[in-house]
């Protein structure tokens, strides 16, 4: 199995608008470093032996983050939540329609997908063959109690607090993704026992309401004791090179482009 993070930037993504000259607010980030240029948070999951990829969020970047990954074939969508940096490049499942010549099954919550036909009806309007002028999702509600088979994967979900709403956190095999999440219950470290490389979205070094920061995402390593965690999500305060030198050994951050191979 292959996970490829496509973005690993919080909401407004690493440089935000702004800054002295307009070209971008880096914050503590090293404009030199390029890891340190982040765009909003994705993965991809590809099944050894399949040729479609699991995409998890279509984000206002999901363009340019399939064609820098090379990721041309997508069979599936997970929706973690309905917030902006995670579904706002919906419109762009219509070229992904084309390839694959049918339209995407779309798993997420009841509450996720009725935001997403709120805001994106005409994605899910019946498809006529044999065009796709417009994207063409087929929702699927899940459960966080519950699990999907998609893109030949099996994917156990769990529920995630992420202070004023819920998300939702996925297992597939040995790996396990948590994007916007401050606290896990006990089921799921349940779900994520035993995992060998953990995706976690860590906003910053401080504390924050609706993010895990630095701190909290020690004390959950702690317990999980994963191989190998690698953050996503991250803010403007968090420098690669200042990562890599100050996070303890099996914490490391991630990169957009960055690839994982799973074998567990």
């Amino acid at each position: 199995m292959r996970v490829t993070l496509l973005g690993t930037g919080g909401s407004a993504g690493v440089p935000m608008l702004g800054g002295a000259d307009g070209r971008g607010d880096w914050g503590a980030c090293d404009p030199a470093e390029p890891r340190n240029i982040r765009t909003r948070s994705s993965i991809a999951i590809q099944a050894a032996g399949v040729n479609e990829a699991l995409l998890v969020d279509t984000t206002p970047d999901m363009r340019q983050q399939l064609l820098a990954a090379g990721i041309a074939r997508v069979g599936a969508v997970i929706y973690t939540h309905a917030h902006a940096d995670h579904i706002t490049g919906l419109d762009d499942v219509r070229i992904l329609n084309r390839i694959i010549e049918r339209p995407i099954e779309a798993y997420g919550t009841e509450g996720t997908l009725a935001e997403l036909q709120k805001r994106f009806g005409y994605a899910f309007r019946p498809w006529k063959p044999p065009f796709f002028f417009r994207p063409a999702l087929l929702p699927q509600p899940v459960t966080p109690e519950g699990s999907v088979e998609a893109a030949g994967l099996h994917v156990n979900l769990f529920d995630q607090d992420h202070g004023m709403t819920h998300t939702l956190g996925l297992r597939v095999g040995g790996f396990g993704y948590s994007t916007d999440a401050v606290a896990l219950d006990d089921r799921a470290f349940e779900i994520l026992a035993g995992v060998d490389t953990w995706v976690v979205g860590c906003f910053q070094r401080r504390e924050h309401h609706t993010h895990a920061w630095i701190g909290r995402v020690r004390e959950w390593v702690a317990r999980l004791r994963p191989r190998r965690t690698v953050l996503t999500h991250m803010g403007n305060d968090m420098d690669w090179a200042w990562l890599r030198a100050n996070l303890p050994a099996g914490i490391e951050p991630g990169y957009d482009g960055m690839v994982l191979d799973i074998s567990v």
